[in-house]
């Protein structure tokens, strides 16, 4: 069985069932979120807001003080709202992916959610860690990102 199997399966039906962030959830993103950025992330999912916060909370335990990390970790997948799939399309894209299949429409901009995500990031004038970690967590280690800083991300997508 691949690796990558419980993960997604973890986050398939954490998709299904996800519950919007409570208030004192909903505060904690907050605080991490730039003005210009509220409207990106408020405009996800619930399980990708929810998906996002408990990144950027196993990042701030592993990595104390570390505001930029927690907010490249709330912030990385949220270019997945573009492509407007529920559990079952996110399902679809990423099998059609992982047999090397044509993706079309919407399933290829699932596919794209880091390239798509950092472009709006960029935008709206997140720190060039931020906007890096989107672009490429599906993908290897950009030079601008310290590779214990990048293992500390990963750590806590795949959490």
């Amino acid at each position: 069985m691949s690796p990558a199997l419980p993960h997604l399966a973890r986050r398939f039906f954490g998709v299904l069932v996800a519950a919007p962030l409570r208030p004192g959830e909903q505060a904690a993103a907050g605080a991490l979120l730039r003005p210009a950025e509220r409207g990106l992330f408020w405009g996800q999912p619930a399980a990708d807001q929810r998906h996002g916060l408990e990144c950027a909370r196993a990042v701030q335990a592993a990595c104390p003080g570390r505001r930029d990390l927690a907010r490249a970790a709330l912030l990385h997948d949220l270019g997945k709202r573009q492509a407007g799939l529920g559990a079952v399309g996110r399902s679809i894209a990423t099998a059609l992916a992982a047999a090397r299949l044509p993706v079309p429409g919407r399933f290829a901009a699932y596919r794209e959610h880091g390239p798509l995500g950092a472009t709006e990031l960029e935008a709206a004038g997140a720190e060039p860690l931020v906007a890096a970690f989107a672009r490429h967590h599906h993908g290897e280690r950009p030079a601008g990102i310290a590779a214990e800083d990048w293992d500390a991300l990963r750590r806590a997508d795949h959490a």
